[in-house]
């Protein structure tokens, strides 16, 4: 029988210390491995020259560097880019680039599926499968990164001669699934992306996006404070009930009290609120003024940034995009009352990437009832949170 080999994709940099120390080697060696593998792309280990021979050995018996498979690829007109990948069991899920002057944003999966079904994204209405391994959230990332600079090297003539830059200089857990449901691979992914030998990037330019586990957002303040984005949508429990059924769990009270607390650990000591813009559903004036009245008037204000977000429909829902000169009004509200607001602009729609619309395609469909009756067990006691 086959032994099984294990993915160094899937350990965080203690854990490949902890590795390299098992097969009898210094820890210095899961540096290297670590550059070989997250900065220049290698997952061959006979072309990793600095390593003894007997190390690579070995590392070819019982080790390799998988990222999950790409399905399809497809790039937009505005130049985004969104691959497909094979997770297996039936699963596949979704990856984003979006490239601007400033920086290249990657948009990385954490499920395949989501348990959460907010109303205004497609990725709940397939269900939930399951969650996502270290290796499989990191390995988007390795992927794209490698797969950019590989198109530029083909492309230009002096980027082939000289390795090019770093073309992923910001990433966001803000694709399928719901990052805090996810804790431990997410911030085994989380402490790659941030470690000096893996990718090095710096707290500020990595996002975890959530729709509100409370509990999880403190135990990622202690464990690994990156960025916050978390998923409003509406001023009002009675509203975002509607739009977010987790939010029945940890209401606004809760929620505006955790990311309060957050702000305290945050690389910029403010939390980003991501608010879809509904027309007639969430985004009158009088919404706004609640809006503003949640964030700076209430029991826990938050130093905070609002990126509002054009709804982009999908099938099967019967929601539309807020009118623009609407959107203007609500910004404007907001600036007044010296909240920073900007308003995102819309990339990868003609190729279903932008925000709200990666599905992929999962198994194990669950009910909503079902996936929130879950939710509430897992998470009811705090202390016991894994």
């Amino acid at each position: 029988m086959t032994a099984v080999r294990t993915n160094l994709l899937d350990l965080n940099p203690v854990q490949l210390v902890e590795y390299c120390m098992g097969l009898d080697e210094k820890p210095f060696r899961a540096r290297q491995l670590q550059r070989w593998i997250h900065q220049l792309g290698i997952s061959d280990f006979s072309q990793m020259t600095n390593l003894a021979k007997s190390l690579r050995a070995k590392l070819a018996d019982c080790a390799l560097v998988a990222a999950p498979p790409v399905v399809a690829a497809q790039r937009s007109k505005d130049g985004t880019r969104k691959w497909l990948l094979d997770v297996g069991g039936g699963d596949v899920i979704e990856t984003v680039f979006i490239p601007e002057e400033s920086r290249g944003t990657l948009c990385v999966s954490t499920q395949a599926g989501c348990m959460i079904n907010c109303l205004i994204c497609a990725t709940g209405k397939q269900g939930f499968s399951r969650n996502l391994t270290t290796a499989e959230i990191i390995g988007q990332l390795w992927m794209a990164e490698f797969a950019l600079r590989q198109d530029i090297q083909s492309t230009d003539a002096a980027a082939a001669e000289d390795r090019p830059q770093r073309q992923i200089s910001n990433v966001v857990l803000m694709g399928m699934g719901e990052p805090l449901l996810n804790f431990d691979a997410c911030v085994g992914a989380l402490r790659l992306m941030l470690d000096d030998y893996g990718y090095g990037l710096s707290r500020r330019r990595v996002t975890v996006s959530t729709s509100g586990v409370v509990p999880m957002i403190d135990r990622l303040a202690e464990e690994c404070p990156v960025a916050l984005a978390v998923s409003l949508h509406a001023p009002t429990d009675e509203l975002r009930s509607q739009l977010v059924p987790l939010n029945r769990r940890y209401p606004l009270e809760q929620l505006m009290a955790a990311c309060r607390r957050y702000s305290r650990h945050a690389p910029r000591e403010m939390v980003m609120f991501e608010y879809c813009m509904m027309d007639g559903v969430n985004d009158s004036d009088a919404h706004a003024g609640q809006l503003v009245d949640l964030l700076r008037k209430g029991a826990f204000p938050v130093p905070c940034k609002v990126n509002l977000i054009p709804f982009n429909p999908f099938a099967g829902s019967a929601l539309r995009r807020s009118k623009a000169e609407q959107v203007r009004s609500f910004q404007k509200i907001l600036q007044d009352a010296g909240i920073l607001t900007t308003v995102r602009k819309t990339r990868g729609d003609d190729i279903d990437a932008a925000c709200g619309l990666l599905s992929g395609d999962v198994q194990g469909r669950t009910d909503l009832k079902r996936r929130l009756s879950e939710i509430t067990v897992c998470y009811q006691d705090d202390s016991g949170l894994n």
